[in-house]
């Protein structure tokens, strides 16, 4: 069992969770919690290895059966240590350090997601579980977006990093890859048009930008439309999530339902 605070695997866990140059430099990142390691296993994600406190309920401890099945390597932590480095208020007593790898992107697209300067974890991370949810093939992510592998970002994502390509892109690199896919590229904005003025079943991008400044002037120049979701109740403008849901799940019922203007 862990008991000292200098142990490596436990000093590595603490440096993934505080910041995103840590997690680059080791091309790590922490899951945190039964759910997020099921999904993980799962997913065949690559482990590094696994942290378990002793108060693990049975769910926590079926799991540390099935991790060690498949050679995973879990290692006991005095639950004062694992709870002095857990990013969540109750810890559920297992954490685990993954290779912060992701999947590629599909040969042909009809449909991923672009965010532009989304700098709240939680809206990122919900954003996230939103795409997996809606089907979204790939999700891009330029420069000025929060990091993706951050903990608040991964616990709200709710294993969408298991499930979705998520790629940290230039601008350049990205306009490339709509252009080879011959995507129509929207940009969410109160000025655009009605999205139940717009055919949305044809190859398509969609940018949403930050929470405070918008999109980007790199995004908007990129646009070939702008789409915005009515609001007769007025408002300056809603939630990024809350818009991201609405317009994704939208292009959902469109492809999946008769489109009419």
């Amino acid at each position: 069992m862990i008991t000292s605070n200098q142990n490596p695997r436990l000093k590595l866990a603490r440096s993934l969770l505080g910041r995103a140059k840590e997690r680059r430099a080791e091309n790590a990142f922490v899951a945190e919690g039964v759910r997020l390691v099921e999904e993980a296993l799962r997913a065949g994600w690559p482990f590094r290895f696994v942290l378990t406190a002793e108060n693990l309920s049975d769910r926590g401890k079926a799991l540390v059966d099935h991790l060690q099945k498949h050679g995973v390597a879990v290692e006991q932590v005095s639950s004062d240590l694992l709870n002095s480095i857990s990013e969540t208020e109750t810890s559920q007593g297992i954490l685990a350090v993954l290779d912060q790898s992701t999947q590629p992107i599909p040969d042909t697209l009809s449909c991923i997601l672009i965010l532009d300067q989304i700098r709240d974890p939680g809206n990122l991370g919900t954003l996230l579980r939103t795409a997996a949810g809606a089907g979204i093939q790939a999700i891009f992510l330029p420069p000025e977006t929060a990091d993706a592998f951050a903990p608040k970002v991964v616990r709200a994502g709710m294993g969408a990093h298991f499930r979705l390509p998520i790629h940290v892109l230039a601008w350049e690199t990205i306009r490339e890859i709509c252009e080879r896919a011959n995507l129509t590229i929207l940009l969410a904005d109160m000025e655009g048009r009605s999205y139940w003025e717009i055919d949305l079943r044809s190859p398509l991008a969609l940018i949403v930008g930050g929470e405070a400044d918008g999109a980007s002037q790199q995004a908007r120049s990129l646009a070939h439309d702008r789409i915005s979701i009515p609001m007769p109740g007025g408002g300056e403008s809603l939630n990024a999530a809350v818009a991201g849901a609405i317009l994704l799940f939208e292009v959902v019922r469109q492809r999946t339902s008769s489109f009419q203007k």
